[in-house]
């Protein structure tokens, strides 16, 4: 697939469950998470990675674990448990209760874009737009990407954050993870 379809065209996100930011006992993995926790999927791996346990513990409560389960690809912007730490008081727990899944599952969206995009794809794209590039996310919003002097990606959400990525190219079966030091805000 080429990298200007990848950036405009739509798909779904998922990744899969553990903890919850703040949580002191661990959520139970449903049986589709426990039964991908070994797979090489972006759930798979995501469910293995301790830096993720607030993410996948998103997802689940979203419902998102069958998609990216898929065939995909789908490229992740995985933010870490930091970043989660991060935003207000309440806020993870709040966006883990079953009346905000519509908004839950729309920030999770806005973290993922189709297709399997390398940071030296986005690196290139950044090149060719002469400093910048614009990924469409699932959830349908715009993420502009830059790269300082030496190669290191930053995000820029609808809302003006700028998110940098601080672990780039984990790859799945099904796609790439990119580990992100903030939690992206659709507009």
């Amino acid at each position: 697939m080429r990298l200007s379809a990848v950036l405009v065209s739509t798909a779904v996100l998922a990744v899969a469950a553990t903890l919850p930011a703040g949580a002191s006992t661990p959520v139970a993995l449903s049986p589709v998470v426990q039964h991908h926790h070994g797979s090489r999927t972006i759930v798979g791996l995501a469910s293995r990675d301790e830096r993720f346990s607030t993410l996948v513990a998103a997802v689940q409560a979203a419902g998102l674990v069958d998609t990216l389960t898929g065939d995909g690809p789908f490229t992740v912007f995985a933010p870490v448990n930091d970043a989660f730490a991060a935003l207000p008081t309440g806020t993870v727990d709040g966006l883990l209760q079953p009346r905000a899944r519509g908004t839950l599952t729309s920030i999770l969206t806005y973290h993922v874009v189709p297709g399997r995009i390398t940071a030296r794809d986005l690196l290139g794209a950044v090149r060719a737009g002469n400093g910048r590039a614009r990924l469409t996310t699932v959830e349908g919003g715009t993420l502009t990407v830059t790269a300082d002097g030496h190669g290191a990606l930053t995000l820029t959400d609808e809302k003006g954050a700028r998110i940098r990525v601080v672990v780039a190219d984990v790859r799945a079966s099904n796609g790439v993870i990119h580990a992100i030091d903030g939690v992206l805000m659709p507009g």
